[in-house]
């Protein structure tokens, strides 16, 4: 798996600081299923596109799909998983990059326009 460790602020020293993990598989792809034999990750359905995104403060994350018409929130809704104040703020950031080589991404990002809060949240999903 390919990984990229980012870090995200509002603004210099805060007042929000995410740590975030993003992956992609790689190997991976080349392991069998043991009932049957065929290649596990596009038995069970993920993309070749997918995208593992963790919040390493929170140590919750989810598969995502980036692309230009994505919803972050959305998938968000879908996942229910507990995340920082930027995390939606990130995965909006991190769909707009060029996701071929995570290495390119940089370490650290600022994202001025997150909202602040004092704690992170779990979305209640759909009803």
């Amino acid at each position: 798996m390919q990984t990229k460790i980012i870090e995200a602020c509002q603004g210099p020293g805060g007042p929000n600081w995410g740590q975030f993990l993003v992956g992609r598989f790689t190997g991976e792809w080349k392991r069998p299923s043991k009932a049957p034999d065929v290649p596990l990750l596009s038995r069970i359905g993920q993309g070749f596109d997918a995208l593992l995104v963790l919040d390493l403060r929170t140590k919750e994350g989810a598969i995502f799909y980036p692309s230009p018409h994505s919803l972050p929130r959305a998938e968000l809704e879908k996942h229910r998983i507990w995340v920082c104040p930027l995390f939606e703020p990130f995965l909006e950031w991190l769909y707009k990059q060029d996701l071929t080589e995570l290495a390119k991404l940089p370490d650290y990002v600022e994202l001025p326009e997150a909202p602040f809060a004092m704690t992170g949240y779990r979305r209640p999903g759909r009803g």
